[in-house]
């Protein structure tokens, strides 16, 4: 017996029903449907600021995906990264979030704006004055994740961004690297004996320098602490 070709079941199932002109016409509607809808997010993700509250459906948010400002303010201070509207993200929001964005609007029934970024600042168009995620308002300070993209951050970001995060750590970095330049000073090298007097001394003329030089390009620079800067849109804040 003659196996059965499905694929031929199909084509003899299609030529019963509707004429192939009318199944492309439907099809055709349909992609440019789909087409609009994804302009139509794509504007709101350059066009709109995170001031819109969005209509959900709680039965069917993921519960994992929902943040607090707080702890999203947390995350951008411990490792120097900003939460910013996506207008001002000059990388490119993959096609998989766009879909996902599409996904949950009809899914809730409802046009979602207000989209945020937590990027590098770096990743941003920031005006004068490596693992986007893609945020949409809930309301009363909460954000619902919808996509992340790009590669994960070094490992040791957080560690290397620490000094950074408050004058309080700038200065015991200062502190802690000053003793530490000091010790590796050769015994000896400006009097025949070393005494504590000396290594004290030592040691100040090394706080500061190193405190002059963190002063003078944080000043040149226009750079602040993480805690100051991880909502702004301004480079020099």
């Amino acid at each position: 017996m003659k196996r059965t070709n499905i694929e031929e079941k199909l084509v003899l199932a299609r030529r019963s029903g509707k004429p192939s002109e009318t199944i492309l016409n439907e099809v055709r509607t349909i992609l440019e449907e789909l087409e609009e809808e994804r302009e139509k997010i794509q504007k709101n993700l350059k066009n709109t600021s995170g001031k819109f509250p969005n209509s959900y459906n709680p039965e069917l948010l993921d519960s994992e995906k929902i943040f607090h400002i707080e702890q999203v303010k947390k995350i951008c201070v411990d490792y120097r990264l900003r939460f910013l509207d996506s207008k001002l993200f000059k990388g490119t929001i993959p096609e998989e979030a766009i879909s996902k964005i599409r996904l949950l609007e009809n899914e809730h029934r409802t046009e979602l704006m207000g989209f945020k970024v937590l990027a590098p600042s770096k990743m941003f168009k920031l005006k004068d004055k490596d693992d986007p995620m893609l945020f949409a308002p809930i309301g009363n300070g909460y954000y619902y994740l919808i996509h992340k993209w790009g590669n994960d951050l070094h490992p040791l970001r957080r560690l290397l961004m620490w000094p950074f995060k408050n004058i309080i750590n700038l200065a015991l970095f200062i502190l802690f690297l000053s003793y530490f330049l000091t010790l590796l000073i050769p015994e000896g090298l400006f009097s025949k004996s070393s005494s504590i007097g000396e290594f004290g001394i030592l040691f100040f003329f090394m706080f500061k320098s190193i405190a002059a030089v963190v002063i003078y390009y944080g000043f040149a620079q226009g750079k602040n602490f993480s805690n100051a800067i991880w909502n702004s849109r301004f480079v020099n804040t």
